[in-house]
């Protein structure tokens, strides 16, 4: 797709890779500016019915196809538990910092919306509270060695080919809950953190939206010493603690922007099984703050598709 582009722009403007000269001649702040100027000409040649042409045809503008009160209760209700739980609420920006999810994550930038002004679109909260945490910790905001825990509901957006199925839409709203500390051996940190979060997660599940069939599957990853080790003392730790369904998934597909382990959150809707939430560690703030004891652990709940199967 880049050589395709790069051929495109230097057949049309007569300038051999203007891709590259823009990228390696500008700084972020000059593209910026000349992203913006080229925008507001742009808005001046654009008229009204070609306005709504357009508003018809761009699917990340379109509005959600769920009740708004609805929702909007179903957020309160679920932020003020979360808050009884140590995981104070954070409203986000609409937007992230440019590079929020790629620069930390593996997430490539072409599925996120970029703007300008050094922004893009949030396309996930948990990155936006993680780099959150790691300026506060950087500052010397709160006790030293305390875990930090947020939660928050946010609207995503994200550009990238739908999953089939039915309530899949390019913007939706997660609920997500981010918790950071530091290594204090015996993985601590990963053990207590993970079966918290599963636990408020099954809370939700069942007291908001009424299901009673709901499992965990814990998946190892790549990418965490003695990862291993990891996996049987967090199954260890879980089948002692919480009195749920939860199974090793010894088989899951690649996936690395989780490090060590990852867990999805299955629920019974109508005949099928559906992945509703996950979660796993993180390396985030270890690589925004230097530092390899930094510890976080991240998970996201479906929103807008439990409101779709549960609220119809």
């Amino acid at each position: 797709m880049e050589d395709f582009i790069s051929k495109k722009t230097a057949q049309k403007t007569g300038i051999p890779d203007l891709v590259e000269v823009l990228r390696k001649q500008l700084s972020s702040s000059e593209l910026s500016s000349l992203l913006l100027e080229v925008y507001q000409r742009k808005s001046e040649d654009l008229h009204a019915a070609a306005l709504l042409q357009q508003y018809r045809q761009n699917i990340y503008v379109q509005p959600a196809d769920t009740d708004m009160i609805e929702v909007l209760e179903k957020e309160l209700q679920l932020l003020r538990f979360l808050r009884q739980q140590q995981y104070e609420p954070v409203e986000l920006s609409p937007v992230a910092q440019f590079g929020s999810c790629a620069a930390v994550g593996t997430v490539n930038q072409k599925k996120i919306i970029t703007a300008v002004r050094h922004t893009e679109v949030l396309a996930d909260a948990t990155n936006s509270l993680a780099l959150h945490i790691a300026d506060m910790k950087q500052r010397g905001i709160g006790a030293a060695g305390e875990r930090l825990r947020y939660c928050t509901v946010h609207r995503h957006v994200r550009a990238m080919q739908l999953p089939p199925g039915k309530g899949y839409t390019p913007h939706f709203k997660i609920a997500c809950m981010v918790a950071a500390g530091k290594d204090t051996g015996n993985f601590e940190f990963e053990r207590t953190t993970c079966a918290e979060q599963l636990q408020h997660i099954y809370t939700l599940l069942q007291t908001l939206f009424g299901i009673q069939t709901i499992y965990f599957k814990i998946q190892p990853r790549s990418g965490y010493p003695n990862g291993r080790a990891l996996m049987h003392s967090l199954m260890d730790h879980l089948s002692s603690h919480l009195p749920y369904k939860i199974i090793a998934d010894e088989t899951p597909a690649e996936n690395n922007y989780y490090k060590g382990i990852q867990f999805k959150t299955v629920i019974q809707a109508g005949e099928h099984e559906i992945e509703i939430a996950d979660g796993g560690l993180v390396d985030w703030t270890r690589q925004l703050l230097g530092n390899n004891k930094e510890r976080c652990f991240i998970s996201g709940i479906g929103l807008s598709l439990l409101m779709k199967l549960f609220n119809a």
